[in-house]
């Protein structure tokens, strides 16, 4: 089975899938093509939330102006943590290209090193901010996210342990959560 398959047995993808998204576009405002099993995460689930703690982020065009929300705000803002976080929990002979993908509750910042010609090849970074430090791991982001959730890791790779080990998880898309918080109804119970 593949890990988007083992994903989707522990977290429900919604019946509808993700919206389309305009790759060619976004790949030629980043400079490179985004990973498989991302686009195919996109393709499954979409934008949104796990569990009301990680946010993944909805693909956009790079923007270096842009704040707020979102991968290019995201991506700004781990660039700056490479900086100001001195410790990296593995050696480093130059700064990774930085993509963000994902965000959660406890600040923490998930992005690919994208310094490499392959894609597929990207390993997940994750600036775990309350830890002050960055760590490395040698997968895509649907393996990480399927680690995480089975508790397979080395050790818990977030600031909370929301979902670590918790073998189970709901995900809800931007829409049905604000769908759900329109009816007066908490999406999370």
């Amino acid at each position: 089975m593949s890990a988007l398959g083992e994903l989707a047995a522990m977290m429900p993808s919604p019946q509808d899938g993700g919206p389309s998204v305009p790759w060619e576009e976004l790949e030629a405002s980043w400079g490179a093509p985004f990973p498989s099993d991302y686009r195919a995460f996109m393709e499954t689930y979409g934008p949104g939330a796990i569990e009301d703690y990680l946010e993944i982020l909805q693909p956009a065009t790079w923007d270096a102006q842009r704040t707020g929300s979102g991968m290019s705000p995201g991506t700004k803002n781990a660039r700056k943590g490479w900086d100001l976080e001195p410790t990296k929990a593995f050696s480093v002979v130059s700064p990774p290209v930085l993509i963000a993908w994902g965000v959660d509750a406890s600040a923490d910042v998930l992005c690919w090193d994208a310094s490499g010609p392959v894609p597929d090849e990207w390993p997940v970074l994750v600036w775990k901010r309350g830890a002050h430090e960055w760590r490395r791991y040698e997968c895509g982001m649907v393996e990480f996210l399927r680690r995480t959730l089975q508790g397979e890791l080395e050790s818990n790779p977030l600031g909370d342990a929301a979902l670590w080990g918790r073998q189970r998880a709901k995900f809800l898309s931007r829409e049905e959560e604000e769908r759900l918080l329109d009816e007066g109804i908490d999406p999370w119970e």
